[in-house]
């Protein structure tokens, strides 16, 4: 059986929970997020300058700051084949750039699969952290992001330096 635990940290997007199982950041969950989990679901609840959350928040809020570009962080992604290889495709994507629906389907080498690709970013666990608002519609416009758009542009706009600084 599995140990999990969360923690909740304040943030410019609102409250982020944090959510580890065995020890390693299994998710990162919005208020009102789609897809996001049932709130038992998340285990006790521990302090976030407690292992396995101390790492994740410092790196957070150096984020917030404008003073992080890349996490460093083990996670343990549990999702289909598929939507492993949609989330390591937004790993790569780099801190301040977009990319389209229909240029990640093609980096998968699935030119066909825009749509599944954006299922799949819907269903990312560790917003934020794997960077699933960095992917845009077709014609630059903000479409479809779990927790919901203003967050999305604020994290856009966080990283083109358009936003103060948490």
């Amino acid at each position: 059986m599995s140990l999990r635990t969360h923690t909740l940290i304040d943030s410019p997007v609102g409250p982020l929970t944090l959510v580890a199982t065995d020890g390693v950041l299994t998710g990162l969950y919005m208020t009102a997020q789609r897809h996001r989990p049932p709130e038992e679901s998340f285990g006790m609840r521990r302090a976030s300058d407690e292992s396995p959350f101390v790492g994740a928040a410092e790196q957070l809020e150096g984020y917030f700051a404008g003073e992080l570009t890349a996490f460093d962080l083990p996670l343990d992604l549990r999702g289909t084949p598929f939507q492993q290889r949609v989330w390591a495709a937004l790993r790569s994507i780099p801190y301040g750039s977009v990319v389209t629906y229909g240029q990640l389907a093609e980096e998968l080498g699935s030119p066909g699969a825009s749509r599944a690709v954006g299922l799949a970013n819907g269903r990312n666990p560790v917003g934020v952290i794997v960077p699933c608002h960095r992917v845009v519609g077709a014609s630059g416009s903000l479409t479809g992001y779990g927790g919901g758009l203003e967050r999305k542009r604020y994290l856009l706009d966080l990283e083109r330096g358009l936003t103060s600084h948490m």
